[in-house]
């Protein structure tokens, strides 16, 4: 099975051609693909592309975990660069369809930077979604593991749960991650950003992905934490995301719709031997 990797600021996603195999990927060969000891390694599988009535091309993007993503800023943006290195498309500019949404792709410098249009934030928690009275998610609390934490919840395509932090770290994202993406308000669960403003036009964040675990950086994630800081009047609509892979620039409009830019890195091709699928058969 013939592979292509590539990482977004760490964000590592493998791309896999629907013709490379028979049939769907089975949860246990994502895990396996996915798992960084027994596998390639990574922070999840892009499969396509596939035909799409409404876009150029579509794709499934699973997590590592064998769930299937709605959506994923980085994933789209590597996925964008696979298309346009592999000439499905013939533009810079082009369309996505995902399970959470279209998306539209601006490719710069050959591929090495890439912008996503990841649609609109939604604050509502039936949109979230989110159990209780339908309302605006801004400085609710809950209490995790005996500490109180005061979050905001968004929607792009897939559910964001944001921590509002003094001081943040891996630690705490990996202390707290879990049981706030399992959390029973998030009936779909959620992915989690400890965010920490640094100013008007920064944020710096810590991710704890759904179905992935903790992330060096997350395109989803970033928009997510921007959209709150920006509601919220800590921020301006064009900031800076900091993350431990590096930074994503993020554009909000005043109707809440989201452009994230980044830069895109290809690691480079292999074929996955099935021997990989033998393991503990």
């Amino acid at each position: 099975m013939n592979f292509t990797k590539y990482h977004a600021l760490g964000n590592d996603y493998i791309v896999i051609e629907p013709n490379q195999i028979l049939t769907e990927l089975s949860v246990k060969q994502i895990q396996m693909i996915c798992h960084r000891n027994f596998g390639i390694g990574s922070d999840g599988i892009l499969f396509g592309p596939f035909p799409s009535s409404s876009c150029n091309y579509a794709v499934k993007i699973f997590n590592p975990d064998g769930s299937e993503a709605e959506k994923s800023g980085n994933g789209l943006r590597i996925f964008a660069r696979y298309l346009y290195e592999k000439k499905y498309v013939q533009t810079e500019q082009f369309t996505i369809e995902t399970k959470g949404g279209t998306t539209q792709s601006v490719i710069y410098d050959s591929g090495k930077t890439v912008s996503v249009d990841m649609g609109t934030l939604v604050f509502t928690s039936d949109r979230i979604p989110m159990t209780g009275p339908k309302r605006l998610v801004f400085n609710e609390t809950m209490t995790i593991q005996g500490v109180a934490l005061t979050y905001c919840a968004a929607n792009i395509g897939n559910p964001h749960c944001v921590i509002l932090c003094d001081e943040i770290s891996k630690e705490k994202a990996i202390h707290f991650g879990p049981s706030i993406e399992n959390e029973s308000r998030f009936p779909n669960k959620t992915n989690v950003q400890l965010m920490k403003v640094i100013d008007r036009q920064n944020i710096q964040i810590e991710i704890w992905e759904r179905g992935a675990g903790y992330t060096l950086a997350s395109g989803s994630s970033s928009c997510a934490a921007a959209g709150v800081a920006c509601r919220l009047g800590l921020c301006d609509p064009n900031l800076t995301v900091h993350m431990p892979g590096g930074q994503l620039k993020i554009k909000i409009d005043s109707q809440d719709r989201v452009n994230l830019t980044g830069e895109v890195t290809r690691i480079g091709h292999g074929v996955m031997d099935i021997e990989l699928f033998d393991f503990n058969a």
